[in-house]
């Protein structure tokens, strides 16, 4: 056997989620916003004329993949340490051969340090000359706020991209390209998984694609093999997430009803319940990002008038939650959910725009009146446009009796 075959032979035993890594930009599920074609980072990459980058996101989302497919397409020499077992003699020795090759060789150095937020600041300086020169190119990965854990010299002199949390639809496509590779996957063992086992799966992982695979990997190993292949259940799963489930199904009718009992309860000023319902939801696996966006419409819809300070934190939650992710976005949407609860309650907005809309709907396009309209000709203003036109700041307390709605709705009230 020679040195390819016995690296093809250790690649074959080694975890799923290692042997699914993606090889090229194609092959990677989700960042379209970054590696789309055409998008900046992409197209860096493409053109081998990527700068020191630092890599921002959750756990899963893809930091190590795009740097190893850097390595397979870039022209640089490519070195990969961690900051938690790489020593800081270690890191100036690697510097030190980066610079020896490209003096001898004129050929750059592309240094991938993952987790670099476990370096300390002191650490990150010994980088700093290295990079600034362009004996390296740094990559750094974190899943920490780099305005808080790198080196403020390091961070001006790279490029943030932020990774988003896979979505649910990210989720699945991996699953699937895993369940029918045969070259890489488990398309040769028949691997049936079910809609409701599926559920569980991403729920498990909590949206990291690495724990994922994992997962699925540990569960085929646990699953019996049968006549026409291995089908995985719900126990089995459990067994190999080390964890229980609660059922709910996230397009299905658990999905409306949990949804539903959380804005109800919130609706009816009661924080506890609307705690419970939220636990409920992200125990389950739900996208926090369609919590959030509830909230903000409850905001709007039930709050309203009563405080208008709730839709600004609504709003501000919905950010937070996208920005850092679960588990720890758990936090601002409980705040957002106590908060809303808690609130007083003015639904007369939203009862005025659906009145609004009914009127609009069932009376079609009243002529708006004239003296509202604005002379922009001669012949306009000969018509009466503007004419009678009352100027609200000519007026005490910038408030007059002019009519603003149509002859046909005159007195019509849409605001108590």
């Amino acid at each position: 056997m020679d040195l390819f075959d016995a690296r093809l032979q250790s690649k074959s035993h080694a975890p799923l989620a290692d042997r699914m890594r993606p090889r090229t930009l194609d092959d990677i599920v989700g960042q379209e916003h970054l590696l789309g074609h055409g998008k900046v980072l992409r197209s860096l990459i493409e053109k081998d004329a990527l700068q020191s980058i630092i890599l921002w996101g959750p756990p899963g989302t893809g930091k190590t993949t795009i740097a190893s497919v850097i390595a397979g397409v870039t022209g640089a020499r490519f070195i990969q340490i961690s900051a938690v077992n790489t020593g800081l003699a270690e890191a100036r020795k690697m510097i030190k051969e980066a610079e020896d090759t490209l003096k001898l060789h004129g050929r750059k150095t592309i240094l991938f340090i993952d987790e670099i937020h476990r370096f300390n600041k002191a650490q990150q300086d010994a980088f700093l000359p290295a990079v600034e020169s362009g004996i390296v190119i740094l990559i750094g990965a974190t899943t920490e706020n780099p305005s808080f854990e790198v080196n403020s010299a390091l961070l001006s002199r790279s490029r943030v991209f932020v990774l988003h949390a896979h979505t649910l639809e990210s989720l699945k496509c991996i699953i699937l390209k895993a369940l029918t590779d045969t070259e890489r996957g488990l398309g040769k063992e028949k691997v049936a998984l079910g809609n409701e086992e599926m559920d569980i799966l991403i729920s498990a992982s909590n949206g990291d694609a690495r724990s994922l695979l994992n997962i699925l990997d540990i569960a085929v190993q646990l699953t019996p093999q049968s006549g026409e292949g291995k089908k995985i259940i719900r126990a089995i799963l459990e067994e190999a997430a080390q964890q229980k489930f609660l059922r709910y199904d996230t397009k299905g009718e658990e999905h409306y009803n949990v949804i539903s009992a959380f804005i109800k309860s919130m609706r009816n000023s009661d924080p506890n319940a609307a705690l419970y319902w939220l636990a409920r939801m992200i125990e389950a696996g739900e996208d926090p990002l369609f919590i959030a966006r509830r909230m903000v419409i409850f905001a709007s819809e039930d709050v309203g008038l009563a405080d208008p300070q709730a839709i600004q934190l609504a709003t501000s939650v919905f950010q937070a939650v996208h920005q850092i992710g679960m588990p720890e976005g758990r936090i601002p949407l409980a705040h957002a959910a106590v908060y809303l609860a808690k609130a007083q309650k003015n639904n007369s907005a939203y009862m005025g725009i659906e009145a609004a809309l009914k009127d609009a709907k069932e009376l079609g396009n009243l002529p708006v009146p004239l003296h509202l309209r604005n002379a922009v000709t001669k012949l306009m203003k000969g018509l009466g446009y503007g004419k009678g036109y009352q100027y609200a700041h000519n007026y005490e307390e910038a408030k007059t009796d002019m009519e603003c709605l149509p002859e046909e709705l005159k007195g019509r009230k849409y605001i108590p």
